[in-house]
């Protein structure tokens, strides 16, 4: 039985088995639980647990969540997310999800991967906080072993998410605390959910205990609000990654006015056909390069999420060039109809990445890990040398 095997469709869900990167190792960072499952999952689960769902076709329901299919209508996108969680209210149910998610990623070509997951959404059947991360961790684990069984190799873990709509975030944070080093796929944590109009300073506090306790963590910014958000989460909330953080561009200028992260790629060619383009680097971009705080990229997510027109016009490659540390994520698998298999081909499609680029990506990735020292260094002798395998005998252009 092979990696493949595993997987419900024989590849990831959404990448071609044929794709050249397939087999590239990878790490993914920025990986949701909740917007990664199966549709025919998500299908099974809500008739099992009498939960209504708009549509019971998996690919029509799959199509409703990734906005293709308009009808019904929902006021806000979280709305989506809540008939993902509405299904993961049980510790069985859940389990399974995570288990599904490691053998999905395991068939991307993921050797290390952390899904975060915000546990006050599971709740709402009475199960406790900390037997719904039991869940998760054994979901995991199971998943770990399949990949093991089929002769293939992923480390999983899970990042706690506290929310900047809820007043849990604190009460996150501290479960994260109690269960660091105990339980050992808890690798960290994160705040998600709105930016505008929901400031991370209103979270310091949870940060604080973080910091206080030795627990990583990561802040959505830089997605739905600009630069002032990437510079409270680094300079108030002190994150040691950026979900997303891609509107730090717009600390940037062309010529002496900040670029819009809408128009910056456009902007910058056309100015350097016109032959003048000097790029300034303000303090927080020049705070986050200098620190090398990793940005955790999400192309398609960005693209199709309204952040950006087109994939064509986000500024990975621009990021790149001023030399930002920049880690490539899916996002959300089922909303965003992708793997890291095809963010790669995206990337290489619309910007030219190749093996160089994409291998600066993985370990900087590697690095990103919240793993221990001696971890980290291990992977990136694992990858270095599995990157190696893979460039001897791949179709992509070195």
């Amino acid at each position: 039985m092979s990696i493949t095997d595993i997987s419900r469709t024989g590849s990831p869900r959404w990448a071609d088995a044929d794709e050249p990167w397939l087999t590239f190792p990878k790490v993914t960072l920025h990986d949701h639980l909740d917007g990664s499952l199966q549709p025919e999952t998500l299908v099974e689960l809500a008739a099992s647990s009498g939960v209504a769902l708009p549509y019971e076709d998996p690919e029509d329901m799959a199509s409703w969540l990734r906005g293709e299919i308009t009808e019904p209508r929902v006021n806000h996108w979280d709305e989506k997310f809540g008939l993902t969680t509405s299904v993961m209210q049980t510790e069985d149910n859940i389990a399974r999800v995570a288990r599904e998610w490691v053998l999905d990623a395991a068939a991307d070509g993921v050797v290390y991967g952390e899904t975060r997951w915000a546990p006050e959404k599971h709740i709402i059947g009475g199960l406790p906080l900390r037997v719904a991360v039991e869940a998760v961790e054994a979901g995991l684990r199971q998943g770990e072993d399949d990949v093991a069984a089929a002769g293939g190799h992923i480390r999983a873990r899970q990042l706690l998410c506290g929310m900047r709509s809820s007043t849990l975030s604190f009460e996150i944070a501290r479960l994260a605390a109690s269960v660091y080093g105990e339980l050992e796929t808890v690798a960290g944590y994160d705040i998600a959910g709105p930016e505008d109009g929901f400031p991370i300073r209103h979270h310091l506090d949870a940060t604080t205990l973080l910091d206080r306790a030795g627990v990583p963590y990561t802040i959505h910014t830089g997605e739905r609000d600009g630069a002032h958000s990437v510079w409270e989460t680094v300079h108030l909330a002190h994150a040691v990654r950026l979900g997303h953080g891609v509107r730090v561009i717009e600390d940037v200028t062309l010529n002496g006015r900040p670029l819009n992260v809408r128009t910056a790629v456009k902007a910058v060619a056309q100015a350097r056909a016109e032959g003048e383009a000097i790029l300034g680097l303000g303090r927080t971009a020049q705070w986050v390069i200098d620190r090398r705080v990793p940005l955790e990229v999400c192309v398609s997510s960005n693209s199709k999420g309204g952040v950006l027109d087109g994939i064509e016009n986000h500024p990975v490659d621009l990021l790149r060039e001023l030399g930002f540390t920049l880690t490539l994520n899916p996002d959300n698998r089922l909303m965003s109809k992708t793997s890291l298999t095809r963010e790669f081909s995206r990337i290489e499609q619309h910007f030219g990445w190749g093996l160089p680029e994409f291998t600066t990506a993985a370990l900087a990735g590697v690095e990103a890990t919240f793993l221990s020292g001696p971890e980290k260094r291990a992977l990136a002798a694992e990858f270095e040398t599995d990157i190696a395998a893979f460039a001897a005998g791949s179709r992509v252009a070195s």
